[in-house]
């Protein structure tokens, strides 16, 4: 019994945490209790994730697996869920009414993201990935209006509809594949459709399908539309969590379905394939001539989804576990970003790349928190983001896909150019009129240095995570 609750302590701990933010938003506003409270749930939650790594049990008939793939990943997923609530710290456009049911959304749409990396059953996935998705539409909206301007509601209404569309093809998919197989369950899935690949297309349509809600949550062209509107009518601290944790639990699904297809399905990866670069393409060169620092971010995240997919075209657990890796460092890269955001631009305003000139005099830790973050997403040695990056090109080379990874090059040498013009403002740029330094509260610098760190280490040595990784894959009991 005590190996059991074990099992599942992360997802208990956050339905408790739920339940106390719950409490605290009937009465009077407390923001700042709210945000303390959940701290102390992520933080509580992430050391129970990181207790139960060795864990295994089933919930719902087998609808729900916990394993080493679940565990380490949820314990990565709660760690970024305590950097996002360290980031929330003023929520300065964020009205001071709602502040609380703020922190009571956050924890929600964690508490959808974690079981969601234990769904082995396309419906618990899809209750899971919809628990995950309600509360942000709300977040995106919680902005303040400013000047008349009411960019927020417009963000979200997009953000709504094209996660509906997304989701309604993800079941359409699904339907496919359950009148195929006549189970929903994804092992269940995995002996029954081996062989239908080869000879019914129906499967790789369905499966097509199925894998379109997660595009869009990854933000893979074409069903990146919403994204950097999001990004720029959203709350700083609200993009900062859509741009990281829902990729990272994204990817933990696609991995599970992609892994259906086979090792040898040349139509799935054909279809990653084409995927990955027109994602890698129009996001790098949209990006180029962004000036808003977030819509920067939001064209770049679409190409990043590009690279991630790079990974899944091998169809192995070689390209799986380093794809994981470059999400998981992605989340690194862009927490460190967001934090130099959220810091800078003290009233919540949206940050465009020209005011972060003199950030070097005005906060030396920002700069250089800014400084790793941008030169890792960039693929810049020795940072996460290079490691990641040539982890995933070599799992695709070994495949024998050399003209993908020629492209995936190219346009790691376009991005390099708009990320070093963020560093050039953060650098060499001065402001014309004389700015007061940046304070920072504790909670901000221990931030700050652990992301640093976090992008550095893993950079200078990746191995043991990415070894964490392939051997987790192996418990998925999918074929690899």
């Amino acid at each position: 019994m005590t190996s059991f609750l074990l099992a599942f302590l992360p997802e208990l701990v956050l339905l408790a945490g739920a339940l106390g933010l719950f409490c605290v938003t009937l009465g009077e506003s407390q923001g700042a209790l709210a945000r303390r409270l959940t701290l102390i749930v992520g933080l509580a939650a992430a050391i129970a994730a990181v207790i139960g790594v060795g864990q295994h049990a089933v919930l719902f008939d087998g609808a729900y697996r916990v394993d080493a793939f679940s565990q380490l990943l949820k314990a990565v997923l709660l760690g970024g869920f305590v950097g996002v609530a360290l980031l929330s710290a003023d929520l300065p456009d964020i009205r001071d009414g709602i502040k609380a049911e703020y922190f009571l959304f956050l924890t929600l749409s964690a508490i959808g993201l974690v079981p969601l990396v234990s769904c082995v059953d396309a419906l618990t996935m899809i209750v899971a990935l919809e628990l995950s998705s309600f509360p942000l539409y709300l977040m995106v909206a919680m902005r303040r209006e400013r000047a008349g301007f009411r960019l927020q509601m417009e963000s979200a209404i997009k953000y709504v509809m094209f996660g509906v569309a997304a989701n309604g093809i993800m079941f359409f998919g699904l339907s496919y594949l359950y009148g195929l197989t006549g189970t929903t369950s994804l092992p269940g899935m995995v002996e029954k459709l081996a062989p239908l690949f080869a000879t019914s297309p129906l499967a790789t349509a369905g499966l097509a399908m199925t894998c379109c809600g997660l595009y869009y949550k990854l933000a893979v062209f074409p069903f990146h539309f919403w994204t950097p509107d999001v990004y720029q009518g959203a709350s700083n601290e609200t993009a900062g969590f859509v741009s990281t944790l829902p990729k990272l639990g994204a990817v933990a699904v696609l991995v599970r379905l992609v892994s259906l297809a086979g090792p040898d399905n040349h139509t799935v990866a054909t279809l990653l394939t084409g995927l990955a670069i027109a994602s890698m393409f129009y996001g790098n060169l949209v990006a180029l001539v962004q000036k808003d620092f977030k819509r920067l971010l939001g064209f770049s995240g679409i190409a990043h989804a590009g690279y991630a997919l790079v990974g899944l075209v091998a169809l192995n657990a070689t390209g799986f576990s380093a794809t994981i890796f470059y999400i998981s460092g992605y989340v690194l890269m862009v927490l460190a970003c967001f934090v130099v955001i959220t810091r800078v631009s003290r009233d919540g305003a949206n940050l465009a790349i020209s005011d972060l000139a003199g950030l070097h005099r005005r906060s030396p830790l920002l700069a250089v928190t800014l400084l790793v973050g941008v030169f890792g997403l960039a693929g810049i040695p020795p940072f996460v983001g290079f490691m990641a990056k040539l982890g995933l090109l070599t799992g695709a080379l070994a495949q024998g896909h050399l003209a993908l990874v020629i492209i995936a090059m190219i346009n790691s040498a376009i991005a390099v150019y708009y990320y070093l013009q963020v560093v050039r403002q953060a650098v060499f740029g001065e402001k014309t009129a004389e700015v007061a330094p940046i304070q920072l509260d504790l909670g901000t610098r221990v931030l700050c240095v652990a992301l640093i760190a976090g992008i550095v280490f893993f950079g200078v040595a990746p191995t043991g995570l990415v070894d964490a990784y392939y051997a987790a894959l192996a418990s998925i009991n999918l074929p690899l």
